[in-house]
């Protein structure tokens, strides 16, 4: 599959769309997958590639829900970022898809375990819980124990001072509803 994120699109990222085609938005099919790391490093290189690529989607959704930009314009940011060369690329592609892909499923779920109404979110807490979610909901190759971590963690890195506290009780939340059978095992 062709990234659809490369394009000169001129489409406002306000709602992070990432393919146009002759003037209409096209729809874009994003199923996350297992990819390998870029490099034949441990495991351990390659969970550092999947935490920088989700540090790349998270600036690149937070970009996108604060400024009108062009998917052209914050993906050429993203890739002049200094941390794109650590990222594991293909999953950051994959994974800023399938965020846009399905942002408005993302945000009407995580409604039903927030304590406010999510345009009351700071903009990086409701970005963490979108990727997050994302993962939970859309990738069950990823444990729900790490999905839930590595939003603590990019909480702990970009969010407000207990922000870590509030994405981690969303996230067990949701888990539990989403990945319930998983949860019980």
């Amino acid at each position: 599959m062709t990234s659809s994120i490369n394009d000169n699109s001129k489409a406002p990222l306000t709602t992070l769309a990432v393919g146009k085609a002759a003037g209409k938005k096209t729809a874009v099919k994003t199923t996350l997958r297992s990819t390998g790391s870029k490099s034949s490093s441990a495991k351990s290189g390659g969970s550092r590639n999947r935490r920088k690529s989700r540090e790349l989607v998270l600036k690149a959704v937070y970009r996108g829900m604060l400024n009108a930009s062009t998917a052209s314009a914050v993906y050429k940011d993203m890739a002049e970022d200094p941390d794109y060369n650590k990222a594991d690329e293909t999953y950051f592609k994959s994974l800023l898809e399938s965020v846009n892909e399905h942002m408005a499923e993302l945000d009407a779920k995580m409604a039903d375990f927030v304590d406010r109404k999510i345009s009351e979110l700071s903009p990086i807490e409701h970005a963490i819980l979108r990727i997050s979610a994302c993962e939970l909901m859309f990738d069950l190759s990823i444990p729900y124990r790490v999905v839930i971590n590595e939003g603590v963690e990019l909480a702990k890195l970009y969010g407000g001072i207990d922000g870590h506290k509030y994405i981690n009780g969303v996230l067990d939340k949701l888990a539990a509803s989403v990945r319930a059978a998983e949860m019980r095992a």
